[in-house]
């Protein structure tokens, strides 16, 4: 991992969760039948966004929205470049996807390749209706041509710069860094 050094906090614990609650608010506005509607976060930062989400719309509307788990490691393009022998995690998706109107999500879309991977696996398990992307962050940078349907924030990055997100399910802190790579 190459060293780096903080450059600013771009969202708070409190900034974070307002994010969220517009997100499940756009959700909400955009769905047209809430029952075939189902989350599935990326592991692993993607994985409490989903569940945080659902939650959300639970406390809002009265009703639960499944959410299921993605493991995306040997879907990856860059998989003999990331490790030697990759760590797989189990994919947890308690519903079947057919038909549903799911709603794919992860911490930071970058390059696009974490979501094409993503998109493989998913139909490698079912074909559903429809597959919306959401975003914490959108940082730029597209390889391929993906865009999120409801992204949290927009943020502008260089090559050098590296968003950081973390989460207290995984990370016992709250908070969104822009970070940059050190020589």
């Amino acid at each position: 991992m190459p060293e780096t050094r903080e450059k600013a906090q771009l969202m708070s614990a409190s900034e974070i969760d307002r994010t969220l609650v517009r997100l499940a608010h756009e959700i909400l506005e955009r769905t047209k039948d809430l029952d075939k509607l189902a989350f599935i976060g990326i592991r692993r930062r993607g994985v409490p966004l989903a569940q945080r989400l659902a939650a959300k719309i639970e406390s809002l509307e009265g009703r639960h929205i499944p959410v299921g788990i993605l493991d995306i490691n040997l879907y990856r393009d860059d998989l003999s470049t990331v490790a030697q022998a990759p760590v797989v995690s189990a994919t947890d998706i308690p519903f079947s996807v057919v038909g549903k109107d799911i709603v794919l999500m992860d911490d930071v879309l970058y390059t696009g390749r974490t979501i094409r991977a993503a998109l493989d696996a998913l139909f490698d398990i079912g074909r559903p209706a429809r597959v919306q992307l959401l975003v914490l962050i959108d940082r730029g940078h597209r390889e391929l041509p993906i865009e999120a349907r409801y992204v949290g924030r927009m943020v502008q990055t260089s090559g050098r710069e590296i968003i950081e997100v973390k989460l207290n399910e995984i990370d016992s802190m709250e908070k969104v860094l822009l970070v940059e790579r050190v020589d």
